[in-house]
């Protein structure tokens, strides 16, 4: 199962839990690891996560498909990686409107 917004990592003991201090690679020059590169890489997997489920739902109506859980658990997934983009617009928006009241 693919995690399309990057928030499910294994950790294992050899490497550090928190990496707070250290800059994503190429952040600094608005490279790859910039934090809008890694947004619209998560809008495109989502993207490409629910154009597969509605394939999958018209593959399950025309009679192409009959396994009704892969197609289930494809829905699930899509809706999932959804809600999971969601929360994150949400809390930017949230800290964009924190920052826009402050008074300088």
């Amino acid at each position: 199962m693919t995690d399309p917004l990057g928030l499910i990592q294994s950790t294992g003991a050899s490497q550090p839990i928190s990496r707070a201090n250290q800059p994503l690679p190429g952040a600094a020059d608005g490279g790859p690891g910039s934090f809008k590169d890694m947004l619209l890489d998560q809008l495109r997997e989502v993207n490409r996560l629910e154009q597969e489920t509605t394939q999958a739902l018209e593959d399950f109506t025309t009679g192409k498909r009959t396994d009704f859980d892969a197609v289930f658990t494809a829905q699930r997934k899509a809706d999932t990686a959804f809600q999971m983009l969601l929360q994150v617009r949400n809390k930017v928006m949230d800290a964009y409107n924190e920052v826009k009241q402050i008074r300088v």
